[in-house]
């Protein structure tokens, strides 16, 4: 016996299987088959024609089997087919299939797909996949069993992914990455100086953020390293309450180290 609750949008067309939960305000769209034990949180929207087996959990506001961004769809009968226990969390998104492309988005089972991911029209992901927080992949994309994707991580169209492999957070991806491999973007982060215009809007005094901008001289352009520099200011600075404070947060910088 399925579940729904009477605030739910369900199309007549809509198939269900046995212990089936619909919540309040969610909305199961035409030609939807969930299989046993899926459970539509509040506000989820799941659109079809879509095929899911057992256990798929929808949480709120993500929306799954939508028409494909593509400018070439014009309402054709494209597809998305999901296997077993999947985890569509909020706000992601996984669009069907087009014409081109074979008119059918795939996914296996055991999947994870986290807040605002993307998964694109024609894409065909594998099994025990992680899509982090605001990954996004293009139509297209193949991504292979067990690969884990990190946040923010962007795809190109027609990319492959690799079985076991793992993408480091913010990549962008533009060619195919090869199993078992780690990919990850080169980390270019450093500091440029204080933040001026953030500390004259809070009140700070020209002789005070004079006194901050001296001591981000001793530890980013002389030739200082960090423990040098921080000696040279506990000798010229101690006065400042806020290069103490600087100070303190320097030496219990954690194991992953300080942006310079």
């Amino acid at each position: 016996m399925s579940a729904i609750d009477p605030r739910a949008v369900v199309s007549p067309s809509a198939k269900f299987g046995n212990c089936v939960q619909v919540g309040a305000f969610a909305i199961v769209g035409d030609e939807v088959e969930l299989g046993d034990g899926c459970v539509v949180e509040p506000h989820a929207v799941v659109s079809g024609p879509s095929t899911f087996g057992r256990k798929n959990h929808f949480f709120s506001f993500s929306i799954v089997g939508g028409d494909p961004q593509d400018l070439t769809y014009t309402g054709q009968r494209v597809r998305l087919e999901v296997g077993d226990e999947n985890e569509f969390r909020e706000f992601c998104t996984v669009h069907r299939g087009t014409i081109k492309g074979g008119g059918v988005t795939r996914l296996g089972s055991h999947n994870l797909i986290m807040a605002y991911a993307h998964i694109g029209h024609d894409c065909q992901i594998g099994n025990h996949v992680i899509l982090t927080n605001g990954a996004q992949l293009a139509g297209h994309s193949v991504v292979e069993d067990y690969a884990g994707i990190s946040a923010f991580c962007l795809f190109h169209q027609f990319v492959r992914i690799g079985a076991h492999s793992y993408i480091g957070a913010g990549t962008i991806i533009t060619q195919d990455v090869p199993p078992f491999s780690l990919i990850v973007s080169e980390r270019q982060t450093r500091c440029f100086g204080i933040n001026k215009v953030g500390l004259e809007r809070h009140g700070f005094s020209p002789e005070r953020i004079g006194v901050i901008e001296k001591a981000y001289r001793y530890l980013l352009r002389s030739k200082l390293n960090t423990s040098q520099a921080v000696e040279k200011m506990r000798g010229t600075l101690a006065d400042s309450e806020d290069v103490q404070s600087l100070i303190r947060f320097i030496e219990s910088t954690t194991a992953r180290g300080l942006t310079k």
